[in-house]
């Protein structure tokens, strides 16, 4: 791969048009910041979902600090890169803006309720009512309606034009579109890997995307693709934010202990290694005694480094990158050490912030929630003439109505519709259609 390639401004189902005082990628930047499915990420679970007073983190604060670490990474790998490709330091604040906005867009295909709203959604057409639906559409069809990605339907709601919307969704560059491509390759061709992240209905438009960043095809019998570069930076944010800031926020809300948690940050710096760090925390220790302002100054301190780390796995692995051989994630291949803190503190994560009664409980109602739904407005767009059928049909917003006899496409407006739906929405739609004040 080249960057002249992988760096492409055009932009997807528009004609091109000269920047004005932004750049395109700026541009992108812009466009998904003042969009109305960014702002809905305001009221879509991260890890506690409905969480009421308690400042945890939803997907929008999550995104933003995604971005923010995104960004941070990118600039320390091209100023680096920059030595052996001069090239680069001329493009380094495209790349930057590309890598931010990208991160920005990660979570917008998620639905109400995180993972479990994913689980749930794919538990209808695999498992539930839906399940009687398969006969109706094709086997790459149905491979998108069993195994639901909130992955896909973020490329979805990048590129797709909603009824009474412009052609090309969102309308972004290349670069960015591709940057966001995680799993560059539809769902019945996921072979045996969990994610994907196309859907049959998006095809075209994912092709379009990966040929013009020069993105090679790994699979002559398969639609599996290269990785952009700059998509495994995007990546290495997310991770990091998840691991660190899942538990910042486990901590505020009584679940782990402060005990526990300042263990786990600190067990990534190395004392004979990281002296550095040890000197710094205990002169900060010194005039910070806030718990919460101490957590904080560990976080960043562990960020900071986690970012660095990522860094020099990007640069040392730069070769296999550029020709589509590298494998995993960058926190895959993080030295031994901070590798084994990595799997420690994932595991508290599991055991005592994933499994908490109060994180199950919510998911539960969320799969009550989302699967009511689903059924009761699969129903009314596959039999519409009914009395029930045609009021619930008019609470369906314009633009995920559709006119087509064909049971895919209307199954994907369901789906859009609810997947769009904000947790506080999908719960008084539910009340409202259950009877229940």
């Amino acid at each position: 791969m080249n960057w002249n390639d992988l760096l492409s401004n055009k932009r997807y189902a528009q004609p091109h048009k000269s920047p004005d005082i932004r750049s395109s990628f700026q541009r992108d930047y812009d466009r998904i910041i003042f969009s109305s499915p960014f702002r809905r990420l305001e009221n879509k679970t991260q890890v506690f979902p409905l969480p009421g007073a308690q400042m945890v983190h939803n997907r929008l604060t999550h995104s933003l600090e995604v971005a923010s670490v995104g960004r941070s990474i990118a600039c320390r790998t091209v100023e680096r890169l920059a030595k052996k490709h001069p090239e680069l330091k001329e493009r380094q604040s495209d790349i930057e803006t590309i890598v931010a906005s990208a991160c920005l867009a990660h979570d917008l295909g998620n639905p109400p309720f995180g993972h479990s709203g994913e689980d749930t959604i794919s538990s209808f057409f695999r498992d539930g009512k839906g399940k009687e639906l398969q006969s109706q559409v094709l086997p790459e069809q149905w491979s998108d309606l069993i195994a639901f990605e909130g992955n896909a339907n973020a490329f979805r709601q990048l590129t797709h034009q909603f009824t009474g919307r412009r052609a090309g969704g969102f309308s972004l560059t290349s670069a960015t579109l591709a940057t966001l491509l995680k799993y560059p390759y539809p769902s019945y061709d996921k072979g045996s890997r969990k994610k994907y992240n196309v859907f049959y209905s998006e095809i075209e438009a994912f092709k379009e995307v990966v040929e013009e960043c020069g993105m090679p095809r790994l699979d002559t019998n398969h639609l599996v693709y290269a990785r952009h570069p700059l998509s495994y930076l995007m990546e290495a944010a997310d991770d990091i934010c998840y691991l660190v800031l899942d538990m910042e926020d486990a901590h505020k809300r009584g679940i782990i202990g402060t005990e526990a948690i300042e263990n786990c940050f600190v067990s990534f710096f190395e004392p004979g290694k990281d002296k550095d760090f040890f000197k710094h925390r205990d002169d900060a220790y010194r005039d910070v005694t806030d718990t919460n302002e101490r957590m904080a100054f560990l976080r960043a301190m562990l960020i900071n480094k986690l970012v660095n780390l990522a860094s020099d796995i990007f640069i040392m692995n730069y070769d296999a990158i550029m020709e589509g051989r590298f494998e995993k994630s960058l926190i895959a291949h993080l030295p031994e050490f901070e590798k084994n803190a990595l799997d420690r503190c994932r595991d508290t994560s599991v055991k005592h912030i994933y499994r908490h009664p109060s994180v199950v409980k919510i998911e539960l109602t969320g799969f009550n929630v989302i699967g009511t739904l689903l059924e009761q407005f699969t129903d009314a767009v596959l039999n519409p003439d009914t009395p029930y059928n045609i009021k619930l049909i008019s609470l369906i917003p314009e633009q995920f109505k559709v006119a087509t006899n064909d049971t895919y496409t209307k199954l994907q407006s369901v789906v859009d519709f609810i997947s769009n739906m904000t947790d506080l929405y999908a719960v008084q739609l539910y009340k409202d259609l259950r009877g229940i004040d």
